[in-house]
């Protein structure tokens, strides 16, 4: 046996005993403790987490936070004349949040965290204007995405912390299927990682756009997920880093099925394969990674409730049975914020 082959051995087993070291072998919780934080009338499909505050945007113009500590949240109504928007998205700034109307008009508003003003940075109006998702990359870059218009993804930007926002050219996005789509479930149709972002779309395809340049270049691929009709297709996303991600959705009209309902990728996006096939929860409408869970925990939420997996998204356990919930965040490894059809819970993992 030479020294070269040696070296490889040794190399190779170092690398697999890292790996094993790696994998959790069980939860790492055994208790969850539920508290409600907000009841209304609305229905609440995007969170945002800011600091000892959760910030939500809803339906019938609808927006506000709780707080996680002590003290009393506020309630907002964003109107347009006699039109209450109904809102899917939301991101922040350190100073502002941004609220998007997901139909025509589509109204983002940019809202001071001090209270001190609210106003209208973006109007979108057509037939087809329907809004998803948005995010930012830091105070001044941003996205939001939105159904196709022009035969691409309806995508605008900001460059300067969401005063202005500009609608990005057909030219530099790849060209949509007839029929796709994404849908405004749960304000993670957009994943961003530094300077990385990925779009995924729905309907009668569905697709992971990815740009590693902020938004400037994009490259599209395709999915196992169960896609060919309106209805189905990805959700909802997450990625824990630059290349670990997951997916889930499946066919809102049929929420028991749990078959090609689940996928994962290791390779920054370009390939998935389906995995926890006919197991677990049906339709859901988002999921998420556990901060320093190393990739390896997920949360998802459905019409079938509360999931956790801590091996890859192989195997589910429900943790929480409320079949009315859409969203989640996690404020930290231990504490997650759920929202849904008329109210936000949190949840302690202990």
């Amino acid at each position: 046996m030479n020294k070269e082959y040696v070296l490889l051995l040794l190399l190779a087993l170092v690398i697999l005993s890292c790996k094993k070291e790696d994998k959790i072998t069980g939860p790492s919780f055994t208790k969850v403790e539920v508290d409600t934080l907000l009841h209304d009338s609305i229905s609440i499909r995007a969170i945002v987490i800011d600091g000892d505050k959760a910030w939500y945007a809803g339906s019938k113009g609808r927006y506000g936070w709780v707080p996680l500590t002590e003290g009393t949240g506020f309630v907002g109504i964003a109107a347009n004349d006699t039109i209450f928007p109904e809102f899917r998205a939301i991101a922040q700034t350190d100073e502002d949040i941004f609220i998007l109307h997901a139909g025509t008009p589509a109204n983002l508003y940019r809202i001071s965290k001090n209270g001190k003003y609210t106003e209208v940075v973006y109007t979108e109006e057509g037939e087809k204007v329907f809004y998803d998702s948005m995010q930012f990359f830091n105070d001044k870059e941003g996205l939001a995405m939105g159904d196709p218009t022009d035969g691409c993804l309806s995508v605008i930007k900001t460059i300067d912390g969401g005063h202005t926002w500009k609608k990005i050219d057909c030219s530099t996005l790849p060209k949509a299927v007839e029929g796709e789509a994404a849908f405004a479930a749960s304000n993670t149709n957009i994943i961003i990682q530094g300077n990385k972002v990925w779009m995924v779309s729905g309907g009668k395809k569905s697709r992971v756009y990815s740009s590693d340049d902020k938004g400037d270049t994009w490259n599209v691929y395709e999915t196992p997920i169960v896609q060919g009709s309106e209805t189905k297709g990805i959700y909802g996303a997450d990625f824990y880093d630059d290349r670990i991600g997951f997916a889930v959705g499946g066919d809102y009209t049929k929420p028991d099925d749990n078959s090609a309902n689940k996928i994962v990728t290791d390779d920054g996006g370009k390939t998935w394969k389906r995995v926890a096939e006919n197991k677990a929860f049906g339709y859901a409408s988002c999921v998420q990674f556990m901060p320093g869970s190393k990739g390896h925990e997920l949360l998802s939420v459905g019409p079938a409730g509360l999931y956790y997996s801590y091996d890859d998204g192989q195997n589910w356990k429900k943790i929480f049975d409320d079949n009315q919930l859409h969203t989640l965040k996690f404020v930290d490894a231990k504490t997650v914020i759920a929202a849904g059809n008329k109210k936000i819970i949190r949840l302690k993992l202990k």
